[in-house]
């Protein structure tokens, strides 16, 4: 069973759309949390749709916010449950892209992820396995799980940028190093950016270099 997700959305600051950018928050947030990052943007991406989604279950760590899988670590659920509702979740996210994307009328190639955390461990875990390609995946302060099932799933390579805090005491900062030598090894094209003197969260020189790979993966010219 497929659950729906719902979602925040901005429209394209130009009102013509012609490409969209799904945020995918972390554990324990909701879609809200990184919504503030398109006013942001905006100025940056004048033809871009925003939308994030809320994760599909409530956080067992956060019962005022969202989990797209239970952490072990921190609520005290098993690994098997863990990977299930990772699962459940992807099956969850690949359809909400599936709607959004023909909502908007925006192609696979003109839509990205951008993630945080645990939403980008689950744009990781969704992006490569879709049959359409999309334009790029960002994805700050996260990791790639099972990579070793990905090797044997992957359908295709978007190009990723992974970015993380060199002072992360969430998701250490060698998740940063794992993924990218994975991701490399089956053939993406991928980029990584440590943020100097950053924990886990967005820093703004991050930002700056997520949006500027963002923009030439989407063909915004300067």
């Amino acid at each position: 069973m497929i659950r729906k997700l719902k979602s925040t959305r901005r429209a394209a600051a130009s009102g013509k759309p012609t490409s969209l950018m799904v945020f995918l928050h972390g554990y324990g947030a909701d879609g809200d949390d990184l919504m503030g990052l398109a006013s942001q943007m905006a100025a940056y991406f004048p033809d871009t749709v925003f939308v994030a989604p809320d994760a599909p279950q409530t956080c067992a760590g956060n019962a005022a916010g969202f989990q797209w899988f239970s952490v072990p670590q921190v609520d005290g659920a098993s690994e098997e449950d863990a990977v299930e509702g990772m699962m459940q979740s992807a099956r969850d996210l690949d359809a909400f892209l599936d709607q959004v994307m023909e909502q908007e009328g925006v192609s696979a190639d003109k839509c990205v992820i951008f993630g945080f955390s645990q939403g980008t461990m689950m744009a990781l875990q969704v992006a490569p396995r879709r049959q359409q390609p999309l334009a790029a995946v960002v994805g700050f302060s996260g990791s790639l799980m099972l990579p070793d099932a990905l090797r044997d799933e992957v359908v295709s390579r978007p190009p990723v940028m992974l970015l993380h805090g060199d002072k992360d005491e969430v998701v250490p900062p060698e998740a940063l190093s794992k993924a990218e030598f994975a991701l490399d090894a089956l053939g993406f094209e991928v980029y990584a950016f440590v943020m100097e003197n950053a924990a886990h969260g967005i820093a703004s020189d991050g930002l700056s270099v997520a949006s500027g790979f963002l923009r030439e993966k989407l063909g915004i010219e300067e």
